[in-house]
């Protein structure tokens, strides 16, 4: 067990919307350190999400992050030889990084044959987040659901 908590890493703001999110966003992306082209695919994803949702690409994200993020979510708690689902609130930092992490992960399960970039898809998934569809507002729902379904060990909270 650890002794103290880690100190929390601070990103810096992104050049082009000098948003933290969006930076943090563009590190989720990023694979094998190249940043450089993880920031074109994110920031074409913003700009045709926004161009196809009339909305700003920032306030965009944030809108799709709000829809996202969840609340509620269980973790394993051992009692008595047994583990039990224990529904808990998600903190903030955590709430957020699930929410960009889903996001990454349900585009990139999109179909390549639709799309030409994943640029493409995350936008595609952004903008299904907007409808309240897609695979990142399905994983909130299950998310939800486990948590609604696992009620009776709320006790066990720690």
């Amino acid at each position: 067990m650890r002794s103290k908590r880690p100190p929390v890493r601070t990103v810096a703001p992104d050049g082009k919307y000098d948003s933290i999110v969006v930076a943090r966003l563009i590190n989720y992306v990023m694979k094998d350190g190249k940043q450089s082209v993880a920031k074109k695919q994110v920031y074409n994803a913003l700009e045709l999400a926004a161009t196809k949702s009339k909305l700003k690409p920032i306030d965009l994200l944030n809108t799709v992050l709000v829809a996202v993020t969840p609340q509620m979510e269980v973790r394993s708690r051992r009692v008595g030889g047994a583990a039990y689902q224990v529904p808990m609130p998600v903190r903030p930092r955590r709430s957020e990084a699930l929410a960009l992490r889903w996001l990454v992960q349900e585009s990139n399960k999109r179909p390549s044959k639709q799309f030409h970039s994943f640029g493409e898809k995350l936008a595609a998934e952004m903008l299904d987040a907007l409808d309240n569809t897609g695979g990142t507002i399905n994983r909130k729902q299950t998310a939800h659901r486990m948590a609604e379904a696992n009620k009776a060990f709320a006790h066990f909270r720690w």
